[in-house]
Order: structure tokens, then sequence, then C-alpha cells
């Protein structure tokens, strides 16, 4: 948790926001994302290493029990070991963005799917698919979606999740960047799970999944 602090703009919105500590690494690879003369390599090089230090501090935020090891020079070592029962969960299609950063740091975990789109005509997101693993309702979930403008796809991937038996306070939402309107939207919907991203800003960059995947 020493990693992690509130942020101002969250203080009236609830506990269970949290944003990555500041620093200068942080924010060259936020102004690197944003910048409109950033080469396409270069921005998956910076957006792999942003959702890396946000996947990192996620997997920080999952339940551990105490361990004790022999060390290879005979000695005792009281660590501890993640508990066993987590699984990711990304939005499709900007939400694949993020799969690879959480396998790089959880080999075995298993990841299923959301696929949300909203309605030409009134806007509403309307789930088209939907794959989890079959005991999602005994996990924590992490769920991933890069960009969080308006809440509305996030607030109706967390739905699908409870109705497939999962606890909203099993829900971890990893974002990279997310407005104050979606944070307010999401945590008055669904006020118990948990959203940890790297900034909240009200211009968030919205070209992402177009530029990560190199369809813009």
């Amino acid at each position: 948790m020493a990693t992690i602090t509130s942020n101002k703009a969250c203080q009236d919105i609830g506990p269970n926001v949290r944003v990555l500590k500041g620093t200068g690494q942080l924010r060259e690879l936020q102004t690197v994302l944003r910048d409109i003369e950033t080469s396409r390599s270069d921005f998956v090089f910076c957006a792999d290493r942003l959702i890396r230090l946000v996947v990192e501090e996620g997997l920080n935020q999952l339940p551990y029990s105490p361990l004790s090891v022999t060390t290879p020079t005979g000695y005792g070592y009281d660590g501890i070991t993640f508990e066993k029962g987590n699984c990711g969960v990304s939005i499709m299609r900007s939400g694949e963005a993020m799969e690879q950063g959480l396998r790089d740091c959880c080999r075995s975990i298993r990841i299923g799917k959301i696929l949300i789109q909203s309605e030409a005509d009134t806007r509403e997101a309307k789930v088209y698919y939907a794959k989890f693993p079959q005991d999602i309702e005994t996990r924590k979930v992490l769920l991933m979606y890069p960009i969080l403008s308006s809440g509305n796809t996030a607030i109706q991937a967390v739905q699908v999740l409870k109705e497939h038996g999962v606890k909203e306070s099993n829900i971890l939402l990893l974002s990279l960047f997310v407005t104050p309107h979606a944070v307010k939207s999401v945590t008055e919907e669904h006020p118990e799970m948990t959203i940890l991203t790297s900034e909240i800003h009200p211009h968030v960059p919205l070209h992402f999944g177009q530029k990560y995947f190199g369809t813009d």
C-alpha cells in the first residue's frame, strides 16, 4: 500500500479509488501517451510500461498468506505467498492490451473476456459476448480497461460479473486513465468495488486503443 495514494479529486467519492503515487517516470509515460507526435512503436512501448506499473500495484491489493521457506544455504525465511483464486477479465478490445502485462506477472492466471459496445442511437452500453472461468464466482477479479471516459462500459461489465456470481467487493478495476466523471459514475453504481489507476484527469487519451493496435 505504500506506493499508492488517494487522489485529491476522489476524496469526496469514496475510499475504494486508488491512484499510483506520482513520480517523474509515471508523468513521462503519461506525457508520451498523450503526445500527438509519438510514434506507434514508442506509444506501445510506453503503454506496456504503464500497464505493468498498474498491474503490479493491482497485484499488491490481492490477499496473501504467510509462507516459511528454506534457502539454499539452509536458513529459514518467513515470507508470503499470494492466495490462489484470482483471475483477469479484459473488456474488449482495448482491455486486451493489458492482458500480456498481467501474464508477465502471473504466468498461469486465467483471463476471461467481455465485449461491450455502445448503441449508435442511444449510446447505451450493450453486452455482446462474455466468457469467464467456470468458477469465477469464487475468484478475485482483475477487470482490465485502460481508458474510462464516461464509465458506462465499466459499469455494464461489473454488472455482468455480478450476474455471474462475483461479489462486488472481489472486483478490482485496473485502468490507466480515468475521468472524474467516470470515477463518480462507477463508484456510485458499484460502491464496493475498487478502482486503481495511474491518473484521474478530465481529459484522457481516447485514441489509446486505435494507437495501440495500429488502427488509427
